[in-house]
């Protein structure tokens, strides 16, 4: 029994793969990973309907065999068994998806309480996702960066682009990462063996292919310096690097990555956009008297997310009540547990709203 919804998914599911087959539509490469994209969030539903419909059809068959072959009785029961898995699984296939889910991201690392200890902490978290995005196959480039004089950073800024045209992107899969982080351990400048606390912040926002968010340039102060390396270095001979400052909302970007003072000016107004249109949808949310967030999804950058313990080598996520003594692991980049356990939680919260 196909609802409407559902049929209409898989009228667009075949008009994807017949858009696909089609050489012109490759000309446009941004064309075809919006359709590529969109073929891999349908291709499980596709999967699972098609799943769905044999058993039904085998569990039929069986049945009415079964009264005269005994094996045939069994395998019935095995399939009558599989029919609430599968149809739970369309369930959560079907449920909305949050439309970012295969964007790349932005990401923001920022010291906070705890001095030079805290900067030396933003330097493991930027590892710590660096080794995460190698792991992925995914590309990440710095786009502005103040580095501390222990080694660690003050602010760091990067993009992090996944592989084009998974359903699932990098977003999907760090979007949870926002807030405060804690870690207690013992710094490198501490003498007498004592264990602090520090935190550093996280934000992290979608990079939409479309930019809905438009930046009037009269809004816009924009200066001009020379980029720097560790220590405050000059790197750069010229005046290359680019700081826009938004002058309504006090958002201040930077950029000096790129190798001319034009290509970063444009990077820094396209990250802009993205933190706007991530600001604007925050307060819209925030306005709609039935918007009601998830535990999950909820980023109070005023409470800590996350703790990190080092010595008792345990992370700790405390929105979810997620615990594991694997601190050396996870700081190498193997985030995959916490990930998971963050995105089940949101799965059930969905699913729980969807009864």
């Amino acid at each position: 029994m196909e609802s409407e919804s559902l049929r209409v998914l898989l009228d667009e599911y075949a008009e994807l793969e017949e858009q696909l087959a089609d050489p012109a539509v490759h000309a446009d490469q941004g064309r075809a990973r919006k359709l590529g994209r969109r073929y891999a969030e349908l291709a499980p539903v596709v999967r699972v309907v098609n799943e769905l419909a044999a058993t039904r059809s085998d569990l039929t068959t069986a049945r009415e065999l079964g009264s005269e072959d005994e094996s045939f009785a069994e395998e019935a029961e095995a399939l009558a068994a599989r029919l609430p898995v599968l149809e739970a699984r369309l369930t959560e296939l079907l449920l909305p998806r949050d439309p970012y889910d295969g964007s790349d991201v932005v990401m923001e690392i920022k010291s906070g309480e705890g001095g030079e200890e805290s900067a030396l902490f933003a330097g493991d978290l930027l590892r710590m996702y660096l080794r995460f995005a190698e792991r992925q196959g995914w590309a990440v480039t710095v786009l502005d960066a103040t580095p501390s004089d222990l080694g660690g950073y003050k602010d760091v800024t990067v993009s992090v682009r996944g592989k084009g045209t998974d359903a699932d992107g990098v977003w999907a899969r760090l979007k949870f990462e926002g807030g405060v982080h804690r870690v207690q351990r013992v710094p490198a400048t501490e003498s007498q063996g004592r264990i602090h606390t520090s935190a550093a912040g996280v934000l992290i926002y979608p990079e939409p292919e479309e930019i809905e968010v438009e930046v009037d340039p009269n809004d816009l102060r924009i200066d001009v310096f020379r980029s720097s390396g560790p220590g405050g270095q000059s790197v750069n001979t010229t005046d290359s690097a680019v700081r826009v400052t938004h002058l309504p909302t006090g958002i201040v970007v930077s950029c000096q990555n790129e190798k001319s003072q034009i290509q970063n000016r444009a990077r820094a107004i396209q990250v802009l956009q993205a933190r706007l249109q991530a600001l604007a949808e925050e307060e819209a949310e925030a306005k709609a008297a039935d918007a009601r967030r998830s535990q999950v999804r909820t980023v109070d950058r005023s409470e800590r997310v996350r703790t990190y313990n080092f010595p008792e080598n345990r992370i700790s996520d405390h929105r979810v009540n997620y615990k594991a003594y694997n601190l050396d692991q996870v700081l190498d980049g193997e985030l995959t547990g916490v990930l998971d356990a963050l995105s089940a939680a949101d799965r059930e919260e969905r699913l729980s709203e969807s009864r």
